[in-house]
C-alpha cells in the first residue's frame, strides 16, 4: 500500500463552479489515486466532469475551514483544465480522470497529471500544522469513530498546538475543536 498524502482537492461542478474539500490521495504506478467517500459532492463532481486540481496550501485554516463551513477561499482558473484551484498554494497539480474502480464505499479514481506547478518554496513542517491536519481527519470521521477515541486523539494533538502553533494554526484548531466538542456533547446527550 502506498503513502497517503493530504491536500485540498478542487473539483469542477456541472455549473462551472469550483468545490473544494480536503482529501487524502495516493500516487501509484504513475497515477494520482483519489478515493472520496459515498456520498460526497467531490465524488459527484469527479463523476460528472472527470477533472480536478490537487492544491497544497501552507495555511491549514483551509483544511479546517472546509470541515467547519468556511469554504470561501480565493480561486483562480487552472492552466490546462476547466477547473478552479486555490490561489494561495505552495503547488498544485491538474488532473484528468483516466479510469474508475468502483467500490460501494470509496471508488478509486485513477488520474493523470496534465500540469504540475510550484508556486513558492516549501518552508518545512510544523507540528501544529500536522496536528490540525490530524484533527481534520478526526472531524471528517465523527460519525465513524468512537467518542473516546476522538477525545483521546484531540487531547494528544492539543500538546503540539500548545507548543508550536502560530495564529493561523490556533485559529484552525479552535474551529475544529468547536465542531468536535459540539459533536461529542450531542453524543453524550443522546
Amino acid at each position: 500500500m502506498s503513502l497517503i498524502f493530504e491536500a485540498i482537492l478542487a473539483t469542477a461542478t456541472h455549473e462551472g463552479d469550483t468545490h473544494i474539500a480536503p482529501l487524502g490521495f495516493r500516487r501509484e504506478r504513475g497515477f494520482v489515486i483519489l478515493s472520496p467517500f459515498h456520498p460526497s459532492r467531490t465524488l459527484e463532481n469527479l463523476r460528472a466532469t472527470g477533472i480536478a486540481a490537487l492544491c497544497h496550501p501552507e495555511d491549514v485554516r483551509v483544511f479546517a475551514g472546509c470541515l467547519t463551513g468556511r469554504r470561501e477561499w480565493p480561486i483562480v482558473p487552472c492552466e490546462k483544465i476547466a477547473c478552479g484551484r486555490l490561489v494561495d498554494v505552495l503547488s498544485h497539480s491538474e488532473l484528468i480522470v483516466e479510469r474508475v474502480e468502483e467500490d460501494a464505499e470509496r471508488p478509486r479514481f485513477f488520474c493523470r497529471e496534465v500540469a504540475n506547478t510550484n508556486h513558492k518554496p516549501f518552508p518545512g513542517h510544523n507540528r501544529a500544522q500536522a496536528a490540525v491536519i490530524e484533527a481534520c481527519i478526526l472531524a471528517s470521521r465523527l460519525g465513524m469513530l468512537p467518542a473516546d477515541k476522538v477525545k483521546n486523539e484531540m487531547d494528544y494533538l492539543a500538546i503540539a498546538i500548545s507548543k508550536t502553533a502560530g495564529p493561523p494554526e490556533q485559529e484552525a484548531w479552535n474551529w475544529l475543536k468547536e465542531k468536535i466538542d459540539a459533536h461529542l456533547t450531542m453524543e453524550q446527550q443522546a
